[in-house]
């Protein structure tokens, strides 16, 4: 039983209070420990030096569990009227109005997310300043079974065809099944443009392995074969952020790698946990990544020309 603990985390200027802390967010399962309120505030905490960069000035959705991984789950857009007032918000719209999102500025906003019992955040593409043109693009590589060489497989055909195309990108694991490739963009180009080019691309690459790859969006349509996703490059979509806890057992998180920890015979899409994501953080496998956004014409011209 959970009972009426209340934790003070220390987050830059800011105390933040993590109330009912020792309540189990993730109970034990297998050789993971049982993780709780107070543990899902602290891995957050030790995170966000990197974890905020990638969160700052973009809308959120927030996946809630107040009651845990195994209760109900509520996928929070508006931010509710009790969130301090030291909390960013940012008004966007919607096909019927608007939505106030929160943002998240700095280690005590996301301290104070996990107290609200926030396991995921999921970020857009875009920032608050012009949130209709996408400074990140996501190719989202996911399995039609639990086959990580196939994943693996598939992230060397992008990478090798962003290369090609002269775009940096990142690679991360996504704490569930696959993993995303992230190219960052220089903020020119609205979602139609950048979710066209990353359509032709994955159909380009679909078009080359057909037995591998494909860009069916209907699950029906797939087979076995791994599913190229380039449908969160649109407005108000989302990805889930770097570092953030998904909520599945054990406490899996997103993390960046670098590309050559595709060799490792140990990476998988749930390699690390709430446990020990802080430590590849450390790594900083997207060095100098996210400053290197590029514009996305000389890439297209090359595109167009493999596309034929």
């Amino acid at each position: 039983m959970s009972g009426d603990a209340e934790l003070t985390v220390r987050a830059g200027r800011r105390s933040v209070q993590v109330r009912r802390a020792d309540k189990v967010l993730f109970p034990a399962e297998g050789s993971a420990p049982a993780y709780t309120k107070g543990d899902l505030a602290a891995y957050y905490r030790s995170v966000a030096a990197f974890m905020v960069p990638h969160l700052r000035g973009r809308p959120l959705m927030l996946e809630r569990h107040p009651d845990g991984v195994g209760g109900p789950r509520f996928m929070q857009k508006n931010t509710p009227e009790h969130y301090p007032d030291w909390i960013t918000r940012a008004e966007v719209a919607k096909e019927d109005g608007t939505v106030r999102h929160t943002v998240c500025d700095d280690a005590a906003t996301l301290v104070y997310l996990a107290d609200q019992a926030c396991l995921t955040v999921h970020r857009w593409l875009s920032r608050t300043g012009d949130p209709d043109r996408p400074d990140l693009m996501v190719f989202d590589l996911d399995p039609g079974e639990d086959d990580f060489t196939t994943v693996c497989r598939a992230a060397r055909w992008v990478g090798e065809l962003l290369d090609e195309l002269r775009l940096p990108s990142g690679l991360m694991t996504t704490g569930s099944r696959g993993l995303h490739v992230v190219v960052p963009l220089n903020g020119r180009h609205d979602f139609d443009e950048v979710r066209a080019f990353a359509r032709d691309a994955a159909e380009l690459l679909a078009a080359e392995h057909p037995d591998d790859l494909t860009t069916a969006a209907r699950k029906k349509d797939r087979g076995t074969r791994l599913y190229l996703d380039v449908q969160r490059n649109g407005y108000a979509q989302t990805a889930v952020a770097p570092f953030t806890v998904r909520a599945l057992p054990g406490a899996p998180v997103a993390v960046p790698v670098g590309w050559d920890q595709l060799d490792d015979p140990e990476l998988g899409p749930r390699r690390w946990t709430l446990a020990d994501a802080a430590e590849q953080g450390r790594k900083n496998p997207w060095s100098g990544l996210l400053g290197r956004g590029r514009a996305l014409g000389p890439a297209r011209r090359r595109l167009d020309a493999l596309r034929g």
